[in-house]
């Protein structure tokens, strides 16, 4: 669990008064006069963003209607909010991981995850104005979250009682850096203590820009992270006609450079196209001991990548290809790649089986932005033909963007470069699983290979 300091059980809930004789009006809503609710948040009000909690109302009436919200606005001041409708039990009291939701954002009961805790009301979280993504640029800053009990399943204007989840993204003592050196552009997280950590780069898509909310976690979890930008920021053009290989070498480098990295080798993880650049690393660059692949492939794609006495090709694709529905105007890019299985391709395809580094490959079945399942089974199957082992998981339901758990499902969003709304796919119920499922797999990927040894009880 994370790392910050522990609330009282008076911190943990703000309980709203009994208001005897009279209804009072607090920020618009209209208080009932039975408004004894409280909500507590277990096990701290504080925690990181990738903490499970346990959520829980008291002081309610046998067998009381009321339903459960949670409103968040981001730093571009977008509300992002969820619902349940809920019944109290015999006793007056609510339990999220035991009280069925009996309507609202999400259904039933759910069930238990692989870290204890239901959280139907972070991941189910959307805003009201299409295709919103729900970032954090900030990572110094938390989200906010407020947990609402209002009277009732209809008539939300009675609020019963209510609690703020500060959810971080930066655990405690974890420093952020900003790099500048050589060529380099990036930011270094450090987890608190001397080590040795694991080490690990940290590369997004091809929208670009510096992402440093998942590198931020990571390093909460007890990895030295270097979120590294490839495009789209500062001097970077936001499409390279070229990406050069010793840019990411400079990059594994420096981390190998800091005295609080294990010496034994460094991880590379990757989204979309960070994920085949992180094969490439992987396959090209001496030091790289373990390598995942979210939505990616195992050829290179769009830009070609430089690398020394040779050019990696990118794959052919026709953007005359790409659907776009008439109704919500979504780019679906899913047919415009030329077919990898066809050898006219094959000089794009990155030679993995050269690399002695461990890979791990991650898709979702229900991908709208492109075939990732198929892309990354072909990694695998290749290795296999050579004699080598990868793990691969695929999840049913789940779409391009497999982020952080407890971050909402994008099921579609702007793509900065390329100015169009692109289809990332995923059904909200199964996605929110999956990223669960892939978090914990990363790390244990990750530990395994490069500490040899289990996660370190605590970090996860």
């Amino acid at each position: 669990m994370c790392n910050f300091p522990a609330c009282s059980l008076v911190d943990s809930f703000i309980a709203l008064p009994v208001i005897a004789a009279e209804r009072v009006v607090r920020r618009g809503q209209l208080l009932s006069p039975m408004a004894t609710a409280r909500v507590t948040v277990l096990p701290s009000l504080r925690c990181l963003f990738d903490d499970p909690v346990e959520i829980r109302v008291a002081g309610l009436l046998p067998q009381q209607a009321v339903t459960l919200r949670a409103s968040l606005v981001d730093e571009s001041g977008e509300l992002f909010q969820a619902h349940a409708r809920y019944r109290a039990g015999s006793s007056g009291e609510l339990d999220l991981s035991r009280s069925p939701a009996l309507g609202g954002s999400y259904l039933g009961v759910e069930p238990m995850g692989l870290r204890w805790a239901p959280m139907g009301l972070l991941w189910a979280l959307r805003s009201k104005a299409p295709y919103k993504r729900l970032a954090k640029r900030n990572v110094l800053t938390p989200f906010c979250v407020d947990l609402e009990v209002y009277e009732g399943h209809e008539d939300m204007s009675r609020l019963l009682g209510k609690c703020t989840n500060e959810r971080w993204f930066l655990g405690e003592g974890v420093k952020r850096i900003s790099v500048r050196e050589g060529r380099l552009k990036a930011t270094l997280f450090l987890p608190p203590g001397p080590g040795p950590f694991p080490g690990l780069v940290d590369l997004y898509g091809s929208g670009g820009g510096l992402v440093e909310y998942r590198a931020s976690l990571l390093a909460s979890r007890g990895f030295v992270t270097l979120a590294l930008v490839y495009m789209a920021f500062e001097d970077l053009p936001a499409m390279p006609e070229v990406l050069e290989l010793s840019y990411f070498e400079e990059a594994v480098n420096f981390l190998q450079k800091q005295p609080q990295v294990k010496d034994t080798g460094i991880g590379v993880l990757g989204l979309s196209k960070g994920a085949d650049l992180a094969l490439s690393m992987a396959t090209f660059l001496p030091g790289i001991k373990a390598a995942v692949s979210i939505s990616g492939s195992s050829f290179n794609s769009f830009i070609p990548l430089q690398g020394d006495g040779f050019t990696l090709p990118a794959h052919p694709y026709d953007l005359g290809r790409m659907k776009t529905s008439d109704k919500s105007g979504l780019v679906d890019f899913s047919d415009i790649l030329d077919d990898h299985r066809d050898p006219a391709t094959w000089d794009c395809r990155i030679p993995l089986e050269r690399s002695l580094a461990k890979f791990l490959f991650l898709s979702g079945l229900d991908d709208k932005n492109w075939q990732s399942d198929l892309y990354c089974q072909d990694a695998p199957q290749r290795l296999q033909r050579y004699g080598r082992e990868a793990e691969f998981c695929s999840y049913s339901g789940a779409g391009h963007l497999l982020e952080p758990p407890y971050l909402p499902l994008c099921q579609a969003s702007i793509h900065k470069v390329l100015g169009m709304f692109v289809h990332w796919g995923g059904q909200w119920r199964e996605h929110a699983k999956a990223q669960e499922d892939a978090w914990c797999r990363i790390q244990a990927f990750f530990w395994r290979h490069l500490m040899d040894s289990d996660i370190p009880k605590g970090k996860l």
